[in-house]
């Protein structure tokens, strides 16, 4: 393992976290930005376990710089419909 390997590793673990703790802020809450944005971050947190299979167990084999940049793109989509919805509410 390489230390871009780790650095990619640690990455995806912080990302996985981001959902869960914006989630149980929206169970407490119930204010829908905070669901619009655990879906958008768990995207993005789906988007780095790509990057490490990618880079890390994959290598040269397979490259998934395409399926990466679909899930990036809708999570980003999600989070500036869940924006653009709770500016009109």
């Amino acid at each position: 393992m390489t230390i871009a390997d780790a650095i990619y590793l640690l990455c995806a673990a912080t990302s996985l976290v981001a959902p869960g703790l914006l989630l149980r802020q929206f169970r407490a809450r119930r204010t829908p930005l905070l669901l619009w944005s655990c879906i958008a971050f768990a995207g993005l947190a789906l988007n780095n376990v790509l990057v490490v299979v990618d880079f890390g167990v994959l290598r040269e084999e397979v490259d998934l710089a395409l399926p990466r940049a679909l899930v990036a793109a809708a999570a980003m989509t999600t989070l500036v419909y869940g924006l653009v919805r709770e500016c009109d509410s």
